[in-house]
């Protein structure tokens, strides 16, 4: 799993029936310490998260699995919960 900062919604009014019902949000991947490390992606929501929530997402085949509406869909990404602390075991 990957930590990540949402930092956006996504809106469509066209998408396939795998993801109806799920919130799409835009993601900007963070490192242990919350500095950017990549470029943002598109995940949907199964943890009921909002902007500017620490999550920890999955992306991939995994992301797909995640999906409630059947683990067979195009999807890359999902959100899979909301982060409340980190602790990095002290590393500086």
């Amino acid at each position: 799993m990957k930590l990540g900062k949402v930092i956006g919604r996504v809106v469509s009014t066209h998408k396939l029936a795998c993801f109806d019902g799920l919130k799409l949000l835009l993601v900007q991947p963070v490192d242990e310490a919350g500095k950017d490390c990549g470029p943002a992606l598109v995940a949907w929501d199964t943890a009921r998260a909002g902007e500017g929530d620490t999550v920890i997402y999955e992306s991939g085949k995994e992301a797909a699995q995640a999906n409630p509406n059947g683990w067979f869909n195009p999807g890359d990404a999902a959100i899979l919960g909301v982060v409340d602390a980190v602790n990095a075991g002290g590393r500086e």
